[in-house]
């Protein structure tokens, strides 16, 4: 049974939780509408969420600047995605039996989500460094994928509590099926 004090700490928890997912969402949002303004209307970037401008590489390599774009969105969708799981996982875990196989493929998931999050985002942060050192203008695109190398470690420590879990709702099953 859990105590006050540790159901009171899990619903602040999962309300940040929600909050998280909902910036996290309004950030993806207003990144799909930076990249349609960039494309259609780029002299109102400036009126626009983050005033990312990468116009100039838009004009230098449409080719480039669609593909570091498709990297912007697919990221920051997929931070909202994660954070969209972590809710999901807060409202269906049982604390009672925490040890369910929701609860261990919601992991996970987690840990797929992350370290996707992780190397997509070096791996544009590469890109974008490359292009730099070619002479095209890439802006502070550098600091969206900063955080790259924290992604992946994490999700490495979330896919072993995954596998920890897992092994858990074996053994829970075992216990269950003997008594």
């Amino acid at each position: 049974m859990m105590s006050k004090t540790n159901n009171f700490v899990f619903i602040v928890l999962h309300i940040i939780a929600w909050l998280i997912f909902v910036g996290l969402s309004v950030e993806a949002g207003g990144y799909v509408v930076n990249f349609f303004f960039s494309v259609y209307k780029p002299e109102l970037i400036p009126n626009l969420y983050q005033k990312l401008d990468i116009t100039n590489l838009y004009s230098n390599s449409p080719l480039a600047f669609f593909g570091l774009y498709g990297f912007i969105l697919f990221v920051s969708i997929l931070k909202a995605c994660l954070f969209y799981t972590v809710v999901i996982l807060m409202h269906k875990i049982n604390m009672e039996k925490p040890f369910s196989s929701l609860v261990a493929s919601k992991i996970s998931r987690i840990s797929v989500i992350t370290v996707t999050i992780g190397l997509m985002s070096y791996i544009a942060l590469q890109i974008s460094k490359n292009l730099s050192h070619h002479g095209l203008e890439t802006g502070a695109i550098h600091e969206i994928w900063a955080d790259s190398k924290a992604f992946i470690l994490m999700g490495a420590v979330i896919y072993i509590i995954a596998t920890i879990f897992k092994k858990g709702v074996e053994l829970q099953n075992e216990n269950d099926l003997t008594v």
